[in-house]
């Protein structure tokens, strides 16, 4: 009996071998189907977050957040699309991950043993405490979870606070609180800073960065040790998804960027005395309206945004155009007298010649930096450098190069300018001594200045333009 070609077993095995093999030298297989593979033949990504200063928020130049950067920095290692989905309420995200309603939980949470028995937790990539909140100068606030009691305390549904508290109720049976749905943690920090809640629990990053608004909050005492945060998986077999993810992390962290993205959400704000910015609020409200023409001309000039402007001539003379220093500086943006003649400055204690003077001076210092370093790291370093100079600014980065750090990256060259006080480092630099350390507090007060004011000048913009629309409306 003649068996055809096409119905020969043998050939068709052949034939199969054949194609799996081309397949595989595509660098695809038939059989890939797990869910990394799926996501690249997809194209997208699907992350569950929340919406949150500390997560990801739309702001004036875009989507942001620490959640959101690092999502679409793994979405791109992926070479797919990131789609970021907010689920209504905090407490949803964790079951919308186990239902498999998303492939990523990327939302601050927080790694608790109740949580690993549902989810599959990537590295960690921040450590926080959970702290009680409540408001400066009220009530004489709790020292410990013995002392709760009697106070009224409300948090955020299905946060880990709420596991916290369970386990307190344990020794301390008379502790109560409310949970609140649809809600933000940030939202209960407002409302103890206006007086209409009593007690919230935030995780520490969240009330450094609510306490550069809200200035009489204050931490009455940590509920927990330090915890860790990470992303969340489902908790299946297929964990290629995870495996890349785990990766991104540790590559991440050993690359020195993780450290760079928290330096760049959470630097300048947990170094900040709060005190201070009470005072700075209202001298906004009481000065800067006098010269905040003079910035923006400035800022237009010079391609500089005008409230860093504004920021730095407060950190150097408090908005008071007759400032002067002990050393001799003067003036709103405190011009040494060979910086003013450099800058064709004839008074130095005229308002708009100096902060048109200090414009020009910090631009001509942020181009001469290398073309390389790019923003922010570059305005950060001109700040310092207007400060300390270039020349001792060259000597933190040869210094930085020597340990092996990211001489381009000002969160690797500001822990080493403080160095320059040391006889043992400024002796071997070209340039010696200098109070290293000043710069570095320098551009850290700036860049919470500068955000501070944005914040302001962005709801001052927002209310000027809902009166704008009202006076349009037709009366009724």
């Amino acid at each position: 009996m003649l068996i055809k070609p096409w119905r020969n077993p043998l050939l068709r095995t052949g034939r199969v071998l054949a194609l799996l093999a081309a397949l595989m030298a595509l660098g695809c297989t038939p059989s890939s189907n797990n869910k990394l593979d799926a996501i690249k033949r997809s194209g997208e990504l699907v992350v569950l977050t929340r919406n949150s200063p500390t997560t990801y928020y739309e702001g004036p130049e875009g989507y942001t957040g620490i959640e959101y950067d690092l999502a679409l920095a793994f979405a791109k290692r992926l070479d797919v699309k990131l789609k970021m989905v907010v689920p209504e309420r905090f407490a949803d995200i964790i079951p919308m991950i186990v239902r498999g309603e998303g492939q990523i939980a990327a939302a601050g949470i927080t790694i608790t043993p109740n949580r690993q028995q549902q989810v599959r937790f990537s590295p960690p990539y921040q450590i926080i405490r959970e702290q009680v909140v409540y408001r400066r100068g009220t009530t004489p606030p709790p020292t410990g979870i013995q002392d709760l009691p009697g106070h009224h305390l409300e948090i955020v549904a299905g946060t880990s606070y709420e596991e916290r508290l369970q386990q307190s109720k344990l020794l301390v049976p008379d502790l109560q609180w409310t949970t609140r749905d649809k809600i933000e943690t940030e939202e209960l920090l407002q409302q103890v800073q206006e007086e209409l809640l009593e007690l919230t629990i935030a995780d520490s990053h969240i009330v450094a960065l609510s306490r550069r608004f809200h200035t009489d909050l204050d931490v009455a005492f940590d509920i927990s040790e330090p915890e860790q945060l990470a992303w969340a998986f489902p908790l299946d077999e297929d964990d290629s998804l995870y495996r890349a993810a785990e990766s991104f992390f540790n590559d991440l962290r050993a690359s020195g960027e993780l450290a760079q993205l928290l330096e760049k959400y959470y630097g300048a704000s947990t170094r900040f005395n709060p005190i201070n910015l009470a005072v700075y609020t209202q001298r906004i409200a009481d000065t800067l309206v006098n010269y905040q023409p003079l910035f923006e001309q400035a800022g237009n000039t010079y391609k500089l945004d005008w409230r860093l402007l504004a920021a730095m001539s407060y950190q150097e003379s408090f908005w008071n155009p007759k400032a002067v220093s002990p050393t001799g500086v003067r003036g709103m943006m405190m011009l040494t007298n060979a910086t003013a003649e450099h800058l064709n400055v004839q008074d130095r204690e005229d308002p708009e010649q100096s902060i048109t003077g200090g414009a020009h001076y910090l631009r001509q210092l942020i181009d001469r930096l290398p073309r390389r370093i790019r923003e922010p790291d570059r305005t950060w370093m001109g700040l310092a450098a207007y400060n300390v100079g270039l020349h001792h600014l060259e000597d933190a980065r040869i210094i930085t190069q020597q340990q092996g750090g990211n001489v381009d990256k000002w969160n690797d060259v500001k822990e080493r300018l403080p160095l320059l006080a040391k006889a043992a480092w400024f002796s071997e630099t070209q340039y010696g001594y200098a109070r290293g350390y000043e710069p570095v507090q320098f551009v850290n007060r700036i860049r919470l200045y500068s955000e501070v004011l944005k914040k302001i000048d962005q709801e001052t913009r927002a209310v000027t333009k809902s009166d704008a629309l009202k006076l349009r409306l037709p009366a009724l």
